[in-house]
């Protein structure tokens, strides 16, 4: 394998940010593709978070902040992962990468197309695999999360979040209102089912459960009605969580390995 060959993702949220923290420790050389303004909830293990800090890390891995491909490249040279503000994806048929992996994760599909690499992978609803691109992961939880898909589609979404210790729905906030969001607990706090948590605008949130406040849309970000924006983990010995990538997001992220080693052997004859 061509090790210098470089690998896009799109998209900068915790589960993406599970499979480049995979990738890179397997020897990869990653460029993340980003909007303008992500809404990663589990900002603590998200590298979109660069996008407004400049530089964010999770378990030892730095994403850097980058305006131009020379940049990215500089940055890949010092052992980091470079991040693009690029929606569309303009910037691939520059890179000519290896493969492209979509884990935007919107349930439906921003422009990813197996035109864009040798190797094309999506996460999740919203993909066909052998149509839009090479290979699908299945995200849902349960006994299927992480299979690789080479005919047809994951699962249609659901819109209830997966079971945790029995809760689904209530782990996960939607905005009441449209507004800028204010954060009253952090990240990592316990919260007790009923208190105040946060407010959008004037408008408070309280807690739907007992638990620990794993993830919350960034302090003062405009959000629409409707959008998620608190998840609570009804663990409370789970505090750490908040700070390490999930069970889930390393699954996917195995899966997205071995898809990509499927489609370079079998390019290559194998």
């Amino acid at each position: 394998m061509n090790w210098n060959e470089i690998i896009v993702v799109r998209g900068g949220g915790d589960i993406a940010t599970g499979i480049i923290h995979k990738l890179v420790r397997s020897g990869f050389k990653l460029i993340v593709l980003e909007t303008a303004m992500p809404t990663a909830i589990r900002r603590k293990v998200s590298f979109c978070e660069a996008v407004y800090d400049g530089v964010a890390q999770v378990e030892g891995i730095s994403c850097v902040k980058v305006d131009t491909y020379e940049e990215a490249l500089e940055v890949i040279q010092k052992g980091n992962v470079p991040l693009m503000i690029d929606v569309a994806g303009t910037c691939i048929q520059e890179i000519k990468p290896l493969a492209v992996i979509d884990a935007i994760i919107a349930k439906k599909n921003l422009g990813t197309n197996r035109q864009m690499a040798p190797i094309t992978i999506a996460l999740g609803p919203g993909f066909e695999a052998g149509v839009d691109v090479d290979f699908v992961i299945e995200t849902s939880r349960g006994h299927q999360l992480g299979k690789i898909i080479e005919r047809g589609k994951a699962k249609p979404n659901t819109g209830i979040p997966g079971l945790i210790n029995g809760y689904g729905e209530e782990r996960v906030i939607h905005a009441p209102v449209e507004g800028r969001l204010h954060g009253i607990k952090e990240i990592s706090d316990v919260v007790k089912e009923g208190e105040l948590i946060a407010q959008v605008d004037e408008h408070p949130i309280y807690a739907t459960l007992t638990g620990v406040l794993r993830g919350m849309i960034r302090e003062g970000y405009q959000v629409k009605k409707g959008l998620k924006i608190i998840d609570i983990d009804p663990r409370e010995s789970e505090k750490n969580n908040c700070f390490t990538i999930s069970d889930k997001a390393r699954c996917v992220a195995g899966s997205v390995l071995e898809a990509i080693l499927i489609g370079y052997w079998r390019m290559n004859g194998r």
